[in-house]
């Protein structure tokens, strides 16, 4: 399982997180994102065995993410741009980014190679962070594994698992005091309810 703790700009939150619970925190390479972290900035954020390293990119170039996740220590490629698999990194795990409304048809992923979908609200430009749920029913035909995001927090994350029936969560704004910077009261809150709906 996943719960994943995304936009983290500092070791203070990454610890936090971790202690919490988490097993994957994110670091958002898009840089018109008000969480950007420079990729030696993400790099120099310790974490811990076992936890995966998620970058977030929006149509970067396989050699621009194949670069970045080395000096972050990535695990994961997020994407959440107009990347066809062909345009994939070699290296790393994918996630595909996929904001979810009522006309998405998430069997059009069926051969996709990511490893799983990540399952978005709306966000306008900022590609995550944007603190709105989808219909999380949506996500229970998806043809990989899911992982939901959007909107959520400690008051809705059960019933996102009861519906979705998810792979793993990720949360970002919703748990955040401003952009960048977790409150960890939120924060902690919302990985012990992670955790029991999910089960982990």
């Amino acid at each position: 399982m996943i719960v994943k703790i995304c936009g983290i700009t500092n070791q203070e939150d990454a610890t936090a997180a971790i202690e919490g619970g988490a097993t994957a925190i994110g670091f958002n390479f898009y840089p018109r994102s008000p969480r950007y972290i420079a990729p030696e900035r993400a790099g120099e954020i310790a974490s811990a065995p076992g936890i995966r390293r998620v970058g977030v990119f929006v149509d970067e170039s396989p050699a621009r993410i194949e670069e970045i996740a080395r000096v972050a220590r990535l695990d994961v490629a997020q994407l959440h741009g107009a990347e066809t698999a062909a345009s994939y990194p070699a290296s790393l795990s994918v996630w595909k980014g996929v904001r979810v409304g009522p006309r998405v048809d998430l069997a059009l992923f069926r051969d996709c190679p990511a490893e799983a979908l990540l399952l978005d609200g709306p966000a306008g430009e900022l590609f995550g962070g944007g603190g709105r749920a989808f219909d999380w029913k949506l996500a229970a035909g998806a043809p990989k594994p899911v992982i939901v995001a959007g909107g959520l927090d400690a008051s809705n994350v059960a019933i996102a698992v009861a519906l979705a029936h998810p792979w793993g969560v990720d949360a970002c704004s919703r748990i955040e005091s401003a952009p960048g910077k977790k409150d960890n009261r939120k924060m902690s809150d919302f990985l012990r309810a992670a955790i029991e709906a999910l089960g982990r």
